[in-house]
């Protein structure tokens, strides 16, 4: 059974854990992986590009020239996409670019994720992470202590932690979340996953 080391704030080893096999174990789901990341991104586009056709461009009441005898192609109004200042054929209008996944489907790539980070040493776990007022520097210190400094973070927390969030909000590249609140996305767009014990517990709750 596949098992994962609990660290303290000095990288030292406290204990270990057994991982659930039906949870942990096994490949990551590639496809599925593809799928709910796109899905996610698809949810983020806010869909308010905007562009005129040529029946919402101001002007072009009047006939720009006769029909005939001009020696110019005929031409009803001077919005025509054909003219400059007209309007755009088939342009982008305001859309809602959402759709909806499964939330067993969502749950599952979700594990499928933290596998890939499993399989690749990207999950460290430790038993807290103790800050008792806000502090950029004990945050860096503990990050350093784990070997964790100049790398992409994302530090998971079993409910949201103001001090601790508030020490990590200015260092590059590192960002706090709640455990309930993972997603696929953030965890493949980060280098390492920083975890509590409870919080990995909790994610093993939810697979």
């Amino acid at each position: 059974m596949p098992e994962i080391e609990i660290k303290n704030q000095n990288n030292n080893t406290v204990e270990k854990i057994n991982l659930q096999e039906d949870v942990f174990g096994g490949e990551a789901n590639r496809s599925l992986l593809h799928q709910v990341v796109v899905n996610y991104l698809a949810n983020q586009r806010q869909g308010t590009h905007s562009t005129k056709t040529k029946g919402f461009v101001r002007g072009g009441g009047k006939k720009p020239y006769r029909q005939k005898s001009t020696g110019r192609a005929r031409a009803g109004s001077n919005r025509s996409p054909l003219w400059r200042g007209g309007g755009t054929i088939f342009g982008p209008l305001p859309r809602d670019y959402s759709y909806a996944v499964p939330k067993k489907v969502r749950r599952r790539a979700l594990m499928a994720a933290l596998q890939e980070k499993l399989a690749g040493n990207e999950i460290v776990v430790v038993d807290s992470i103790v800050i008792e007022k806000p502090k950029t520097k004990e945050m860096m210190t503990i990050l350093k202590n784990l070997g964790l400094d100049n790398k992409s973070i994302l530090i998971v927390l079993p409910e949201h932690n103001v001090p601790v969030a508030l020490s990590a909000r200015n260092i590059p590249g590192v960002g706090t979340t709640r455990a309930m609140d993972l997603n696929t996305y953030d965890v493949l767009a980060s280098n390492v996953l920083l975890m509590t014990k409870e919080a990995f517990m909790k994610l093993g709750e939810m697979g």
